[in-house]
């Protein structure tokens, strides 16, 4: 079983670089990259030419333990959104209204596709 926990993670990773090499931020249009745990969701938003990360935002940030206790109740898809959300204002803060997507190997679907529509509905485009 073991193993198959490490294909998986390895699998992952070899997708992560092949993305890597054509998503690259700027500090105009920054990457949006997202990671998922089994129980969280981050974002961050990341300028590769200064390799500086401009925000960041998560399920645990403590600002947000209230909206998240609440999101909770709906599911995790419905934390991943509200964290899209977050991260969308804070762009719209610092001046960012453009990203490119990092979806940093995790499948398109669910949690990380929710992040990207709770950003897109903040205001971000992609």
């Amino acid at each position: 079983m073991a193993n198959k926990q490490i294909e998986k993670r390895l699998k992952r990773l070899r997708r992560k670089k092949r993305i890597r090499k054509k998503v690259f931020g700027t500090p105009e249009r920054p990457r949006l990259t997202v990671y998922r745990s089994l129980k969280h969701i981050y974002a961050q938003l990341v300028d590769d030419v200064n390799q500086r990360t401009i925000t960041g935002v998560s399920s645990l940030t403590p600002s947000l333990r209230d909206k998240v206790a609440e999101a909770r109740k709906e599911g995790k898809i419905a934390v991943a959104k509200l964290i899209g959300q977050e991260i969308a204002k804070r762009a719209l803060e610092k001046g960012i209204e453009q990203v490119v997507f990092d979806r940093n190997g995790f499948l398109y679907h669910g949690r990380v596709k929710a992040v990207a529509d709770g950003a897109r509905e903040g205001g971000l485009k992609f």
